[in-house]
């Protein structure tokens, strides 16, 4: 009959909302993930809009510019970058600045090569490549966008001290919106520190503005909070927790400040308060058992157990891998026993017990699939991206003996960042292994060369000394000798095809004939004829004789174009004949000191990566081992409440017992 009244009375009351527990009262330190970010500052850098030095306007500009590429290899690695493959962009783009292929995009280049080490958690050389460009006179609104974006990864890695360096270096030259988030992430900056007054501080400069966001008036509310102005964070809250929200990142938002507020009511014994914030928390979303329980808690405050029963009870039969949910499990009882309801009270220890033994053999197996390499396994199988660095993200959930598990795993930021470096050391060595391979294959096309070379260069040299490079040289002295003595004596039947040699030839024997004659009248006939056939064939070699010298003369240029490079393709053959073997040796070493370096190399990232493995696994592991904590603490407190539930009832059979006496 409790139970039924209770489940009327939770049906009746106010939406609550879900926690991960931890998180509740938690700054909203990854509100705007860098990775979003940095994929910002490489989309400008590949526009050519954020390195466009000297041209601030265009940098500060919302929308990136479309970029116009100047050189291939450039634009190769463009490529590669927005199909998302950022490893072979950035080798690609290193190989062709390491050989002067990308002049014409240089800063560009080194900004886009800058974010992409980003992506690999590499912000050391990203900063030295940001600071090296910007000494070269970067304009202050593109100095001020790399410095912001560079200290939010750095945070985001969780390099405190390095991102407030790069911090310190931005001036007043951001955008309204990058503004805004610098403010905001100095002061988680801050909050991580504990120092929450400074940040309170920071806070409130903006949280006055007109359009302030409202993770700047949560974060100010917890940083008073914290700082010990209850009162005034408390109102800062309550402000938040009591808006419309119009999305589910602002429901959220508010059900956060509500959960956060009632903590802190909690805290100073306000139990009222409390109920008023957790009433407020949606009951199907992510901080509901959060809300649930404080909610329960401020009834016992009251000292109104039997309404503390109503979220209790819907607490407890949820997902036992929720720490909130274990705690319910004895709140509950512990209720019933304020209310003198012994039995109950006794008989949900009893099922308390039994459930916290089941959690922890749950836990054990979770644990001992994670120490196998089930968890990475797996989520390596079911997440596949190999090239995607600080962008690739967990989708995909492998099979566990236990899911539940892996939620309060996978939201630690620690979990996300080493597992990142663990794929990639994956891929490392996947790389390595390859390239291993293609050394062989390199090794097998430096024999063919060098065969080739061995058997082609007599056939050449052969070929060299039949063609007698000299004897062409003389004869073409001769034909210019020629070509001169033509032009100066305008011989032109000197240019006479072979017809025309032939008539010519008719032409002079007729003559001579003709001269041995005597005065026939027939003859001298024949004599003006063959005067006239002379006359036309002089005219037809006059006409001829202007192409055929020009002709002539081009023929003799081609002439010595061939020369000149048969000169040239000789020298080439000397050279090859003295360089070819020691550039074969220079390659043939080239590829013994790879090979040498790769095969170093895959041990070392090996070890490297069964050392992440083992640190992955050990986190993973660490987030369950303080959930067996936690359990083992509720089962000394359920046990102990049960010895005293027993205590009490021998203690009444006493009493009873004397007085029947």
């Amino acid at each position: 009959s409790t139970s039924k009244s209770g489940s009327e009375l939770f049906m009746r009351a106010p939406t609550f909302h879900r926690l991960a527990m931890r998180q509740a009262a938690k700054p909203e330190n990854r509100q705007r993930p860098a990775a979003g970010a940095l994929r910002r500052l490489m989309a400008l850098a590949a526009g050519a809009a954020l390195v466009s030095f000297g041209a601030g306007q265009a940098a500060c500009a919302a929308e990136p510019v479309r970029p116009v590429i100047k050189e291939p290899h450039y634009g190769d690695s463009l490529f590669h970058f927005y199909q998302e493959h950022y490893f072979s962009s950035v080798t690609s783009l290193m190989v062709s600045q390491h050989f002067e292929r990308v002049t014409l995009h240089a800063d560009e280049a080194e900004i886009l090569r800058g974010g992409l080490l980003l992506s690999y958690g590499l912000h050391r050389e990203a900063g030295d490549i940001f600071a090296q460009l910007i000494e070269k006179g970067a304009a202050p609104p593109v100095r001020d966008r790399a410095w912001f974006y560079l200290a939010k990864i750095r945070y985001q890695r969780g390099f405190l001290a390095e991102a407030g360096e790069a911090m310190a270096r931005i001036e007043k030259n951001l955008p309204a919106d990058l503004e805004e988030e610098r403010v905001l992430l100095q002061a988680n900056m801050l909050m991580a520190r504990e120092e929450y007054a400074e940040a309170a501080k920071v806070l409130g400069g903006i949280a006055k503005t007109s359009g302030a966001a409202a993770y700047v008036r949560f974060n100010l509310g917890v940083a008073l909070v914290r700082s010990g102005d209850t009162a005034g964070g408390s109102k800062l809250l309550d402000e938040l927790g009591r808006e419309p929200a119009t999305n589910a990142e602002t429901r959220s938002l508010r059900d956060k400040a509500n959960v956060a507020l009632g903590f802190a009511a909690l805290k100073d014994n306000r139990g009222e308060d409390a109920k008023v914030a957790l009433e407020r928390v949606r009951l199907t979303s992510m901080l509901s058992n959060k809300a649930l329980l404080g909610f329960g808690w401020a009834e016992a405050s009251l000292k109104a157990p039997k309404r503390a029963l109503v979220p209790w009870t819907e607490l407890a039969d949820r997902d036992a891998s929720d720490a909130a949910v274990l705690e319910a499990k004895i709140a509950l009882p512990y209720a019933y026993a304020e209310l003198g309801a012994y039995g109950q009270s006794l008989e949900r220890y009893t099922d308390a017990l039994a459930s916290f033994d089941r959690e922890g053999a749950a836990l054990n197996e979770s644990i001992a699939a994670i120490r196998s390499g089930k968890l990475l396994t797996g989520l390596l199988e079911r997440n596949p991206g190999e090239e995607m660095g600080w962008f690739w993200n967990i989708r995909e959930l492998p099979e566990m003996p236990h899911a539940g598990h892996l939620a309060q795993v996978l939201a630690k930021h620690e979990f996300q960042e080493a597992f990142k470096n663990y794929r990639d050391l994956q891929f490392l060595d996947r790389n390595l292994h390859s390239w291993a391979d293609k050394l062989g294959s390199f090794e097998d096309m430096l024999a063919n060369r060098r065969k080739a070379f061995a058997e082609r260069l007599p056939q050449i040299r052969a070929q060299a000394a039949d063609t007698g490079l000299g004897a062409l040289r003389k004869r073409r002295d001769d034909a210019v000798r020629e070509l001169a003595r033509v032009d100066a004596d305008t011989d032109m039947g000197a240019f006479a095809d072979a017809k025309q040699h032939e008539l010519l030839e008719r032409l002079a024997n007729v003559r001579d004939i003709l001269k041995s004659a005597g005065t026939d009248p027939e003859l001298l006939a024949a004599a003006e004829q063959l005067r006239r056939v002379a006359g036309a064939m002089t005219w037809q070699l006059a006409q001829d004789y202007p192409t055929r010298l020009w002709e002539s003369q081009k023929a003799l240029k081609a002439i010595d174009a061939g020369l000149e490079q048969a000169k040239t393709r000789e020298a080439a053959l000397a050279v090859a004949q003295r360089d070819e073997p020691a550039r074969f040796a220079q390659f043939e070493k080239r590829i013994a000191e790879l090979a040498k370096r790769i095969r170093a190399m895959i041990p070392r990232v090996a070890a490297l990566s069964r050392e992440q493995q083992g640190h992955v696994q050990e986190l993973a592991v660490a987030e369950l081992d303080q959930q067996k904590e936690r359990l083992a603490t509720y089962v000394t407190q359920a046990r102990f409440a049960v010895a005293q539930l027993h205590d009490r009832a021998h203690l009444a059979q006493d009493t009873d017992h004397v007085k029947k006496q």
